[in-house]
């Protein structure tokens, strides 16, 4: 795997091994093996175990002693887990944000919606929700907070939104609903604004890893 420069090998080593699930080249219950790993990446054994650590701590992969390293269960169910808990800890500071908005704040979120507005290729929008999002959390989230919310986006892959092109027209909807809530001080609405965004996420993540067959079709036995 080439190397990209700015990202640290432990991180590489993380969207490779949640690469290779979300590809369905590893499936629950299969062994993580280290040498493999660290081979395909390019690093030494040391980021590999970091990166193991952290997926531990994030539910991916989970060790059994004097057994090894397993995918941790992988289907539905813990997509829309993943994909609620994601949207329950962003709601976190977009509420904060309806509670008590400042000029600035409001100003800046203003901004990123007329950048969500105006990007309706795939990579551009997803550099505005992310500008968007970011407003938000390094305003109205605390450290612990933010190291939730980025652990939460293990399964929401940058460069599968990057590219999927349906991506302005059905989530733009969601992103001026939270902004109007946070300019009208509702609370609850910037909540719900979040938690029905990251619902159909989840949707549109299985749809695609059942394309692709890494997932069984929703309702089949």
């Amino acid at each position: 795997m080439p190397k990209k420069y700015g990202f640290k090998e432990k991180d590489l080593v993380v969207y490779h091994i949640v690469d290779l699930v979300l590809a369905g080249e590893l499936r629950t219950g299969d062994r993580i093996i280290r040498d493999a790993i660290a081979s395909a990446v390019g690093v030494s054994r040391l980021p590999v175990q970091q990166a193991i650590d952290q997926l531990e701590q994030q539910g991916v992969l989970t060790s059994v002693y004097h057994r090894g390293v397993f995918v941790s269960r992988f289907d539905e169910a813990v997509v829309r887990e993943q994909h609620e808990l994601h949207g329950t800890l962003n709601a976190i500071p977009s509420a904060r944000a309806a509670v008590s908005p400042t000029p600035r704040v409001l100003a800046e979120l203003d901004a990123a919606l007329r950048d969500l507005r105006a990007n309706k290729a795939p990579a551009g929008f997803q550099d505005a929700a992310l500008e968007f999002r970011r407003i938000l959390v390094e305003e109205y989230a605390g450290p612990p907070l933010q190291a939730a919310i980025s652990a939460s986006r293990v399964f929401m892959p940058r460069g599968f939104w990057g590219s999927y092109v349906n991506e302005h027209d059905e989530f733009l909807p969601s992103f001026e609903a939270e902004a109007a809530a946070i300019h009208q001080r509702d609370p609850e609405a910037a909540r719900t604004a979040c938690m029905e965004r990251a619902e159909l996420q989840a949707e549109v993540v299985l749809a695609e890893l059942t394309r692709r067959g890494v997932l069984r079709p929703i309702g089949s036995v």
